[in-house]
Formats: structure tokens, C-alpha cells, sequence
């Protein structure tokens, strides 16, 4: 590992001054995904600047009835929250879902955002990658891809973005607050991903030395159901080959007053399905309606040789929790 100088700053805004100027300096949480890229050599940092002391742990109520939740708090902290349990079951099943116990009561909220892809392209320094190395090229394209990404890829990039988290949040329309040298700002989680068009290198809009303090969520309607579920290759501690995080709400006469579903493993970011929610909107929940909506979004995909199977398997995750959250019978959805 490459040395480097280690900070401790007391306050947000010394932790931002420290990485002014720096353009290889990292923020450092919980550093569940930033020391493994370091190990690896991937991410070779001069300074790590600790950010577990200034106080941005917890949850708070916002006046308008959300939730504010602090940069540092733990991922299993947040998961066993109780008003997230209640109003957010969606964002506690994403957390329980993303990785081990161990890992969980390290990782950071605001470090489980800004995790790197595991394409095994970018962790091998031996390989060519643009992600890691901008215009070297995309050698998954053509090779290891079986779990790589079917939707918004472009010639540079087919990665897929891990967080279980952002899915969620995703569908909860989160929002992000960050603090930089030129102040503070509010982004919502929909601006705050990018597709890799011909800069896959650049994952998030974050302006060089932003900190992200908190996120905010919106307050949780009376009556909305929320589903997070995810499929893996194996039932123990993996990444998704496809997860869906949906919340709906659904009206007496079985009307679908609101919908919003974001699928996860599929994209470069956690991918809204818009074209879906506007067509279920103010539809009836029936199978057949839900089939329709997420062919309609899929039809977007562009599988490469070895991951087309997402497309069937998202369908049908997507079918089965809509079904679910929606007391609706699922024969006649396939």
C-alpha cells in the first residue's frame, strides 16, 4: 500500500480545508470499500482525511415531518432504527441486504453512497479499464460481464453501480446534503448519479472536496407500502444480480395512486424506472398491468452476451413484490 499522511480534523469545515487543494486526498468513514481499492491499488490516496468525529451520526425529525439522517451513521444503526422500520421499511431492508453484520456496523451512510463498482475490470490494476483509467478501454464489454449492467451503458463503461442503499433511497426521492469550500447544497438523489457516457470515471456530480453531512427523506405518506428485495447468486453476503425497491400507494378501489420503483444492479447508477411508474399511475394493481409497465421500461435494455438473463429476472422481481405490496393475485403475470 502507498503510504499517505492520516488526518483527524475536530469540524466539517477543517475536514473540507484539508482536502482543498488535494486532488488525491479521500474522506475516510468507515472505509469498508475506499481501503480494500487501496489495498488493491486501485485508489492510492496522499492523504485520508478521518470524518467519524464530527459529529454527523443519527437521525433527527425534519419540521416537515422526514427524516434527516446524519453522513455517519452506521448502516446497521440505520437499519434497526425504529421510525425507519415503521415509515421507511424499504431503506432498513436495503441495509440488512447489503452486506454482513461485520461490515454493516462499520459502513457509513454516507460512504455506502459513494462506493466504487466491483467489476473485476476496474479492482485489477493489471487490466485496462476507463473507469479506472480513462480512455484505456472497456475490456468487459467483450469479456467477464454476466453480472455488468443492461441499461444507460455506453462504449466506455458497462459497470453496475453495488449499493443496496441507493436503490432504496432512490425510490424514496432522497435527498443528498453536501458541504464544500464554496458552501453548502441540497441535491436530490436523481441528480446525484451519473451514466458513464464517455466519463466513467466520474460517478457522482460531488464537486471536488464536497463532504456529504446528511441525507434527507421525504415524509412517509399514511397508508404507502415499500418492498425492497434483491436476488444473489448465493443467499449469504453478495452483491444483487437485480433488486427492486418499490412503494406504492394504493387506493380503496384498488387504484394505484402513486408508484415509484428503482431497480439496482442493473445500471451505473440505481436506475429510476419512470417509464413504468408513469404507466401504472392511476391504473388498476392487477398482474397483467405490472407485466406490461416493467416490459415497457425494459425494452431500454441492452444486454450484452452473457447478462440477458437480467432481463426476464427483473421482470419477474419486479411483478412478484408489486403483487406482493399489493395483496394482487400473480397468476397470469408471466
Amino acid at each position: 500500500m502507498k503510504p499517505f499522511r492520516y488526518e483527524r480534523p475536530h469540524d466539517v469545515g477543517e475536514a473540507i480545508a484539508l482536502l482543498d487543494g488535494s486532488p488525491h486526498a479521500r474522506f475516510l468513514g468507515g472505509g469498508t470499500n475506499l481501503v480494500d481499492l487501496m489495498k488493491l491499488g486501485v485508489d492510492e490516496p496522499d492523504v485520508l482525511v478521518d470524518v467519524n468525529r464530527l459529529g454527523l451520526e443519527g437521525t433527527r425529525r425534519t419540521a416537515e415531518g422526514g427524516v434527516r439522517i446524519g453522513a455517519g451513521t452506521r448502516n446497521s444503526d440505520l437499519a434497526a432504527d425504529m421510525v425507519v422500520r415503521r415509515e421507511y421499511p424499504v431503506l432498513s431492508e436495503a441495509l440488512l441486504a447489503g452486506a454482513s453484520g461485520q461490515v454493516r456496523n462499520m459502513a457509513t451512510v454516507g460512504g455506502n453512497l459513494l462506493q466504487r463498482t466491483r467489476c473485476r475490470y476496474f479492482q485489477d490494476v493489471t487490466k485496462p479499464c476507463n473507469k479506472r483509467r480513462p480512455g484505456s478501454g472497456c475490456p468487459a464489454i467483450d469479456g467477464e460481464h454476466h453480472n455488468l449492467a443492461i441499461l444507460g451503458t455506453s462504449p466506455a463503461c458497462v459497470a453496475t453501480h453495488p449499493s443496496d442503499m441507493a436503490v432504496a433511497l432512490a425510490a424514496l426521492d432522497a435527498v443528498v446534503h453536501v458541504q464544500g469550500g464554496r458552501g453548502s447544497r441540497a441535491v436530490p438523489i436523481d441528480d446525484f448519479y451519473r451514466l458513464p457516457g464517455d466519463r466513467p470515471d466520474v460517478d457522482t456530480t460531488l464537486d471536488p472536496g464536497e463532504l456529504i453531512v446528511a441525507l434527507e427523506l421525504p415524509p412517509a405518506p399514511e397508508g404507502r407500502r415499500s418492498r425492497y428485495r434483491k436476488v444473489r447468486e448465493r443467499a449469504s453476503f453478495a452483491f444483487a444480480a437485480a433488486s427492486v425497491a418499490a412503494v406504492v400507494d394504493v387506493a380503496p378501489d384498488r387504484t394505484l395512486r402513486d408508484v415509484r420503483l428503482a431497480l439496482g444492479a442493473v445500471a451505473h447508477r440505481p436506475w429510476r424506472a419512470r417509464t413504468a411508474e408513469a404507466e401504472l399511475t392511476g391504473a388498476r394493481a392487477e398482474s397483467a398491468a405490472f407485466c406490461g409497465a416493467i416490459e415497457h421500461e425494459l425494452a431500454a435494455a441492452r444486454p450484452l452476451r452473457d447478462n440477458g438473463y437480467k432481463v426476464p429476472l427483473v421482470r419477474n422481481l419486479v411483478v412478484s413484490v408489486l403483487c406482493e405490496l399489493t395483496d394482487t393475485d400473480p397468476e397470469g403475470a408471466r
